[in-house]
């Protein structure tokens, strides 16, 4: 087929119309500067103040210490509770440590055990957050951060770099709670019949760097913010008692037994492995011994793993807290929490917070082993440490 020029149409050309562009671009700039100024105001006449964000670029950054030289280090997994109420200044002053904060909001250890299971760079202490109705409801709200950590590319840590530096020091606004897509999300928009707006559950925490976390004081002070996040627990509540019985009790049975095989291989590695329950209170208790019992669950899971585990429900001293909104401790009571867990584990596991205590990895194998430890003895790999209302008791492991 033969071409021509006619078979072609002439390309338009535009004419930029004379306009006062640099008169219109210095508006636009001056009207987005007015509305981020606007908005920072507002978010932090709210309550608000800069802070780091809890993204997905940021957990893999203390991740990442794990494989950088670290891998000997205390390591926090599990969910909200963990998060907010282990306090990393405490921590590191009473062992001389700093431990690396990987717990995430709603959102069970298991998967991280497993993933820490694989790491051969890991022989440290790992401490495991047993919020009953995430680890054993198999809550897997941010699990997939796992897979961000082992497919980041080099873009991603450079803008997590630049956020870090240039961004979350400056802006209180700078977080998901406070975007617009998340404020027209909470909007009270006219109902509709076979329409639930969710309540959902608004910011609870304030968040450094290195992810030491605490919970936010306006959950504390505002008795309307607090009521929010209050009746958002209510919400959970009743949605979980809609699961069936038996299905909660096969995802008891297998979140146990997955955790009990990530436990053993952990242990033959000479990994230290310490189980806590941190406090909860009002309603939200009530709805975890209903749906999760203890025997069922924390019971179960120290019986199959041989590990031992402090329950805030066999301490005084750590059950005594006012949680504001039944799940999670203040800054200052959480401070309190920390220190008084660490005495526990001082007085009745001395072994162990001799492992905190130190970057020899051989300390806990030895832990694991059974053989003695300078500064405490260990128990046999044929015995178990179980806590009866406050009192250490050793019995023969089954």
């Amino acid at each position: 087929m033969r071409l021509s020029i006619s078979n072609f149409e002439a390309i338009p050309i535009r004419i930029v119309p004379d306009r006062p562009w640099r008169t219109i671009a210095f508006v636009a700039l001056l009207l987005t500067i007015t509305a981020v100024a606007g908005w920072e105001i507002h978010w932090r006449s709210f309550g608000a103040k800069p802070g780091a964000r809890n993204s997905d670029g940021l957990w893999a950054s203390q991740r990442r210490r794990i494989d950088n030289g670290e891998g000997d280090a205390t390591v926090i997994v599990g969910s909200s509770r963990a998060f907010y109420d282990l306090q990393l200044d405490i921590w590191q002053r009473r062992t001389g440590r700093r431990p690396i904060q990987l717990a995430l909001e709603g959102t069970s250890p298991l998967p991280f055990v497993e993933d820490l299971e694989k790491d051969p760079n890991f022989s440290g202490v790992l401490i495991v957050d047993t919020t009953p109705d995430v680890l054993f409801g198999a809550h897997l709200k941010r699990a997939n951060v796992l897979n961000y950590f082992h497919t980041e590319m080099p873009s991603q840590r450079l803008s997590q770099t630049l956020s870090v530096r240039w961004v979350e020091p400056f802006l209180a606004f700078y977080d998901p709670d406070f975007s617009l897509s998340s404020v027209l999300e909470r909007w009270p928009w006219p109902e509709r019949a076979g329409n639930e707006w969710p309540s959902g559950v608004r910011k609870l925490n304030e968040i450094a760097a290195d992810r030491d976390s605490h919970l936010w004081s306006k959950v504390v002070d505002d008795a309307e913010y607090r009521r929010e996040t209050q009746a958002a627990w209510l919400q959970a509540i009743e949605h979980g008692k809609n699961r069936p019985t038996t299905a909660i009790q096969q995802t008891i049975g297998e979140q146990i037994d997955r955790m009990s095989a990530a436990v053993n291989r952990l242990r033959a590695r000479g990994v230290a492995v310490l189980f806590v329950r941190p406090p909860s209170s009002g309603p939200y208790l009530e709805f975890e011994e209903r749906t999760y019992p203890r025997a069922e669950t924390w019971d179960a899971l120290l019986s199959r793993t041989g590990m031992p585990g402090i329950n805030f429900m066999d301490y005084p001293s750590l059950g005594s807290f006012d949680l504001p909104e039944w799940s999670h401790l203040p800054q200052r009571d959480a401070e309190t929490f920390t220190a008084l867990l660490i005495d526990i584990v001082q007085r009745e596991h001395p072994a162990l917070f001799e492992a905190l205590r130190t970057d020899d990895s051989s300390v806990a194998h030895k832990l694991n082993a059974g053989l003695p430890v300078e500064g405490g003895a260990c128990l046999a790999p044929d015995q178990q440490r179980v806590t009866v209302a406050g009192n250490p008791i050793t019995q023969a492991g089954t």
